[in-house]
């Protein structure tokens, strides 16, 4: 299970930090995304980290802004996002794949948690 928290409404040219916190099964053993869907479009790619090495990968749209990482002992991702821009506003979702690799692919995905709400302001 996966449960996203640290949304809210930020201005243009912010930061804002999301969480998701994992329950069950060995974390360290699952590559966790981020994937995030605006009104109206379709849920879209952010950010990614593998299991083992915890390599990080990134949407074009948020490379040099927004940094993932992890903390395997307190079993969360988080999404650190700078620069926050009105187009970067969505329902943020992480989700987890059993020894991903990182992909940007929602569909490679097995678990998804609920979203949380980001909404920057211009």
């Amino acid at each position: 299970q996966l449960q996203a928290s640290g949304g809210g409404l930020v201005q243009a040219g912010g930061s804002l930090r999301v969480s998701c916190a994992a329950s069950g099964g060995t974390f360290s053993r699952y590559g966790m995304g981020w994937f995030r869907q605006a009104p109206g479009k379709e849920r879209e790619f952010v950010a990614a980290i593998t299991w083992r090495l915890g390599n990080s990968y990134y949407a074009d749209s948020v490379k040099g802004r927004f940094t993932i990482s992890r903390n395997n002992a307190k079993k969360t991702v988080f999404l650190q996002m700078n620069s926050l821009k009105p187009e970067d506003t969505a329902v943020y979702y992480c989700t987890s794949k059993y020894f991903g690799g990182g992909s940007s692919n929602p569909s490679d995905y097995d678990y998804w948690g609920q979203g949380t709400l980001v909404t920057v302001s211009s």
